[in-house]
């Protein structure tokens, strides 16, 4: 099959790419390298350096690809950067989208699986773990903005007759993390920890994530490529706060890690966990990694590199 990945130089979309191209299908990547690196881009793939906000380069490469599915998972990430800069957030979030998904229309692409956010897109839920048909209120522009790309995907859909998969992430880690952004916490946590640093904790600690493995991720998305159209939460269902995170980096090392403490960052919700059994029954979709596990593996592909 012909596949178009967006982002496909970056954490998630190398290790999507990655899984596409050893199933035998005719894989080009979509990168403009601000984050993504040359390094992650997988041999077999054809690359092509584009911003999915350059209508006319994009443009060039639908026409002489004329992908079969996009899986869209370019995106402005930082939580942090999008509070400080919310108009860059949205140029890339939304404005790129509608390019991805208008070229998909028009060189006519079947299916289009977008990379979402389930941890910043419903903000504070009182009953959790989260279903999908939950309200969306989120505290951040980066929600704001990824689930303003999800309603212009629902809208080609209805329009356009569009195949659509929305996966909605939980808080995603494992090899190929820049441990030097800001957004990332495992792969900052395991950076530190192995040089020796004392990791950071913005607030008290006891702000909770769905932490899930990349591997998962990449599972959820070789399945959405022939699976039920639908809107599903990627996640595990369980919540583990920061604190508990520090404690199982040390269990994993076998010796104390002692964190320091600093004030809380604002544009981030306190508490989350996604419930996946939409997923688990429309997509046949578990997680198969534990934290212990994932962290594990994580910090094995660090400590090679």
């Amino acid at each position: 099959m012909k596949i178009l990945v967006t982002g496909g130089a970056g954490f998630i979309g190398s290790n999507v790419s990655d899984a596409l191209v050893g199933e035998g299908h005719n894989v080009v990547i979509v990168d403009n390298l601000s984050t993504g690196k040359e390094e992650n881009i997988n041999p077999g793939a054809q690359f092509y350096n584009v911003d999915i906000t350059d209508e006319e380069a994009l443009e060039d490469v639908f026409r002489s690809f004329e992908p079969e599915v996009v899986f869209h998972i370019a995106a402005q990430i930082d939580v942090r950067k999008s509070v400080e800069d919310p108009a860059f957030d949205a140029e890339v979030n939304v404005v790129g989208s509608v390019n991805v998904f208008r070229m998909s229309v028009q060189y006519g692409v079947r299916r289009v699986v977008l990379s979402s956010t389930g941890g910043a897109l419903y903000g504070e839920v009182g009953q959790l773990p989260v279903s999908e048909g939950a309200s969306v209120e989120p505290v951040s522009p980066y929600g704001v903005s990824k689930y303003c790309a999800e309603n212009y995907l629902n809208y080609f859909k209805r329009l356009y007759g569009l195949e659509r998969v929305i996966l909605r992430y939980g808080n995603v880690y494992g090899p190929r993390q820049d441990p030097l952004g800001e957004a990332g916490v495992v792969a900052i946590f395991t950076r530190k920890i192995l040089d020796g640093e004392s990791p950071t904790i913005f607030g008290d600690g006891t702000q909770t994530r769905d932490y899930i493995y990349v591997e998962d991720v990449v599972k959820a998305n070789v399945l959405a490529l022939e699976g039920k159209e639908g809107i599903y939460n990627i996640g595990t269902g369980k919540e583990t706060s920061v604190n508990e995170l520090v404690e199982i980096f040390s269990k994993v090392l076998g010796r104390e890690i002692k964190p320091e403490y600093t004030s809380p960052r604002i544009g981030e919700v306190t508490r989350i966990s996604l419930n996946g059994d939409m997923a688990k029954r429309e997509l046949g979709f578990t997680p198969k990694y534990s934290l212990p596990e994932g962290i594990k593996k994580t910090i094995d592909w660090y400590r090679g590199k």
